[in-house]
């Protein structure tokens, strides 16, 4: 991904903005930066702001912030274990620029650590890249560094400049207004007090807790609230702690940004036109590879959540596994079913004092060393438990937006009712509503919930599927339907006491 992708991916500028600039720059030269801002499309202000966010590939072994030693060992590693033989290899495995590269090959072939094997060829032709390999020194070298750490991959970055990383793409930057806000519940039923309460909260980035009985939405807000943040970031693949290597992109967590291309009249990628004659001044601008182009992760975790999962987790590759909350970094991490993990709610939120009230987490390497992290995530409880039950005043002040998030009236009800019917088909009438409406309420005494019309429905559609019919309601149909919804308490008596039978005749036997 190149700088001017980023641009475009922030909103900065347009990608035909990017075309014109890299016109310009093929014809005058300079950097992609300075023809946009020559060109009137871009702010020398606005550049500098986003150069703030943007990492750029460092130039220099010096400027990756690690050891030429660690670099060093983390090349002949890949090059005895993954094979890579060019400079080439090299790069795409250690997401390092090739000026780095380069500087690296050389240092490693005066240390006698490598040697030169001539032009790679295939088929008798030459393909113009030199290939090398491992001296039984670097042999030695490689060996050595595998017994410490199987790490292979992307150079990490060092911790100071994680940490600068995520304050400069921290949650804040961006505004959550109501127009986004409403745009985002706009195809469910949602009570205007409740988009009311949901903007403030979203734009302090703060922790937030949603509580209210099961069923109503709980965790569906959770979620379109943590797609409301929309900007691409920086995740490092690695990052390096104390001569540790903590690997935290997570291909499950973290969703890389592949930016949309327009395109020239005959069809082709307009940019990949203009990239092929791109000078050297725009490759120098390259992002540093060592992060991915990311958007805003989102992390869910519910009863299975430990103490450990909040946790450094060391691997006898020996290399660090980063944490959950970790992984949730300028993104939301949203712990859903609060109080039924399998540590006591207790412990769980005493875990999160720290982070919730410093923004700062602390946590610590198997040599028993500390360090801290920048944390910045918008952490959502969701519980189908009473607060009270669960926290103690001192740390419910701590969590500064608390919602309950209530059963739907009978009027809200029956729109959410009509909308999913629609969606699939039926056709809701009052007499129809009004026979589940009895049977549930009043016959049953189970309150109302916003789940409950998609599972009728589904279960009706369900059933028409299995008759080859078009989905229609009928009395039987959603009568089998409400006796899914719910156990019979009848039911439930008959079964534990023909089971309670079974058992007996089974012991006597």
């Amino acid at each position: 991904m190149l700088l001017g992708e980023s641009l475009v991916a922030y909103g900065f500028v347009s990608q035909q903005d990017v075309d014109r600039a890299i016109e310009r720059q093929r014809v005058q030269g300079g950097r992609l930066g300075e023809n946009l801002i020559a060109l009137n499309l871009i702010s020398r202000e606005v550049l500098d702001a986003a150069l703030n966010v943007i990492p750029i590939a460092p130039k220099s072994i010096a400027e990756t912030g690690l050891s030429e030693t660690a670099l060093l060992r983390l090349m002949l590693k890949a090059m005895l274990v993954v094979g890579d033989n060019t400079a080439a290899r090299i790069r795409n495995t250690m997401k390092l620029p090739y000026t780095v590269v380069r500087d690296l090959l050389q240092i490693a072939v005066e240390q006698k650590l490598i040697e030169a094997m001539g032009e790679e060829s295939s088929d008798g032709i030459r393909r113009g890249e030199m290939r090398f390999a491992t001296t039984r020194l670097g042999r030695d070298w490689a060996t050595e560094a595998l017994a410490q750490s199987q790490y292979i991959g992307a150079a990490p970055v060092p911790l100071e400049a994680y940490t600068r990383q995520v304050i400069a793409q921290r949650l804040s930057n961006e505004r959550i207004d109501a127009n986004l806000v409403r745009e985002f519940f706009a195809n469910i039923v949602v009570p205007e007090w409740l988009i009311r309460k949901l903007g403030p909260a979203v734009n302090s980035v703060h922790s937030m807790l949603l509580y209210g009985s099961p069923g109503n939405g709980k965790t569906t807000i959770a979620e379109r609230v943590a797609k409301m943040f929309q900007n691409i970031i920086f995740i490092p693949h690695a990052v390096e702690v104390e001569g540790q290597i903590v690997k935290l992109f997570d291909p499950s967590v973290h969703r890389e940004f592949e930016p949309a291309r327009s395109r020239s009249s005959d069809g082709q990628r307009v940019s990949e036109v203009a990239r092929d004659r791109v000078t050297d001044s725009l490759r120098r601008e390259e992002l540093d590879a060592r992060y991915a182009p990311c958007y805003r992760p989102i992390v869910m975790t519910g009863g299975e959540l430990t103490l450990e999962m909040l946790d450094l987790s060391y691997s006898d590759a020996g290399f660090y596994e980063a944490p959950l909350h970790m992984k949730a970094i300028n993104g939301t991490f949203i712990i859903d079913d609060f109080g039924r993990q399998l540590v006591t709610p207790e412990q769980l939120l005493n875990r999160w004092i720290v982070p919730l009230e410093s923004r700062v987490d602390y946590l610590k390497l198997h040599t028993g060393k500390s360090f801290q992290i920048a944390f910045d995530a918008f952490v959502i409880f969701s519980t189908n438990l009473h607060p009270s039950d669960l926290m103690d005043p001192a740390f419910l002040r701590r969590i500064p937006y608390k919602m309950n998030i209530p059963s739907p009236s009978i009027e809200v009800h029956k729109t959410i009712f009509r909308a999913v019917a629609k969606a699939s088909g039926l056709s809701l009438t009052d007499e129809i509503y009004n026979m589940i409406y009895e049977e549930l309420h009043m016959k049953r005494g189970v309150p109302l919930a916003s789940y409950q019309p998609k599972f009728i429905v589904n279960q009706v559609v369900a059933s028409c599927k299995f008759e080859g019919i078009a989905p229609e309601f009928t009395v039987e149909r959603i009568t089998d339907a409400l006796s899914n919804l719910y156990v019979d308490e009848k039911d439930e008596d008959a079964y534990k006491t023909k089971a309670n039978g079974i058992a007996r005749a089974m012991a006597a036997e």
